[in-house]
């Protein structure tokens, strides 16, 4: 299987259905920790920490990145950072987590369809990468 990075860079920038738009519809199958009406969360099937959690607008509008970003936006970008504080607390990372966003092939983005990585479990390193 082909590394993060080399997935980033072999993947192109796109409006196109994802993954997790078979997610969402329920198409395939995903280990859910979160859902609401606006947003779904569920663990990462390539984890880089004991806690890996991707969380997702139900419905992209456009937000393939968050380069992408108009101000029309500006209630689910909040609902999804709120949303990984609710997660955190729901996983028990009380002692800390970080949150991550890629985004574009040098960002290490590989679906576009605007999601936050929650990682915690683990003492996080800086610089991250």
């Amino acid at each position: 299987m082909a590394s993060e990075k080399e997935a980033a860079i072999a993947v192109a920038p796109s409006d196109a259905p994802t993954i997790f738009d078979k997610i969402i519809k329920k198409e395939i199958p995903a280990n859910v920790v979160y859902e609401d009406d606006k947003v779904l969360a569920f663990r990462d099937i390539a984890p880089q920490a004991p806690t890996h959690i991707l969380i997702i607008p139900k419905v992209k509008d456009g937000l393939t990145g968050l380069s992408k970003a108009e101000e029309r936006h500006f209630e689910i970008l909040g609902r999804l950072l709120y949303t990984a504080k609710l997660v955190a607390k729901q996983e028990g990372l009380e002692d800390g987590f970080r949150v991550v966003i890629n985004d574009g092939p040098q960002g290490c983005q590989s679906v576009y369809h605007i999601h936050v990585h929650l990682l915690g479990g683990r003492q996080m390193n800086w610089p991250p990468g």
